[in-house]
């Protein structure tokens, strides 16, 4: 299976709060977070490792050429964009993505890699219970945890997505479609799947926090200790 890492924002919140490391490199178990990702991605018998970064921290370029991971250099508006750019990379069987600021249990991670690799389904979509993001997307889910739909308010969720998105390599069709539409939000590419008729089940990922502000680097740290 091949993996991709979006790490094309420019990490302005936790910059503004007076953090002066960038965020890929924001140590998480001693570990820069972009590399923490990379290492867990490898572990998991990763076929390849894509990585998107928008090239203006040199320090960061620098590590991801020290490792073994396909490095893109380019800025992009969106993280949709992001993904695009990283889309030839993926396309094959099977890809797992996430953005590089999400923290989570590498344990849990392996588990949902596991599933993934055995399940029939298109789709395998991390979600978590902790709802610690200013904007969530709630998933639906029925009580087999297959997904009805995603919604911005909560409406009776019990989960918000993780951005973990486990999915089969025809994903990349909706994908080309959304970003040819004019789309630009990754939770519009999660509607059109299903749209499109896509069976896509949810994980629990457990504890899931994105590294935004400064109070969130503790959390992780704690995150990733499970």
């Amino acid at each position: 299976m091949r993996f991709g890492i979006i790490s094309a924002g420019e990490g302005s919140r936790l910059a503004s709060e007076g953090f002066s490391q960038p965020k890929p490199l924001v140590p998480i178990c001693g570990v820069p977070m972009i590399e923490r990702l990379a290492r867990i991605m490898t572990d998991c018998g990763a076929e390849r490792v894509a990585v998107i970064v928008n090239g203006e921290n040199p320090e960061t370029v620098s590590l991801l050429r020290s490792l073994p991971v396909d490095l893109v250099v380019k800025k992009t508006p969106t993280p949709m964009h992001s993904l695009m750019e990283l889309a030839p990379y993926l396309d094959g069987d099977r890809f797992c993505v996430t953005t590089v600021d999400t923290v989570f249990s590498q344990g849990r991670f392996r588990a949902m890699m596991q599933e993934f690799s055995k399940t029939s389904f298109d789709g395998l979509m991390g979600v978590t219970s902790l709802i610690d993001d200013e904007k969530p997307l709630y998933v639906d889910v029925d009580s087999d945890m297959m997904i009805r739909g995603f919604h911005d308010s909560q409406d009776g969720c019990r989960f918000v997505s993780a951005g973990i998105y486990a999915l089969k390599a025809s994903a990349l069709d909706v994908l080309k479609e959304c970003v040819e539409s004019g789309q630009t939000r990754m939770r519009y590419f999660q509607r059109r799947l299903l749209e499109s008729g896509m069976n896509l089940k949810a994980f629990d990922m457990g504890q899931v926090v994105d590294v935004d502000h400064v109070s969130d680097v503790l959390k992780a740290q704690e995150i990733a200790k499970l």
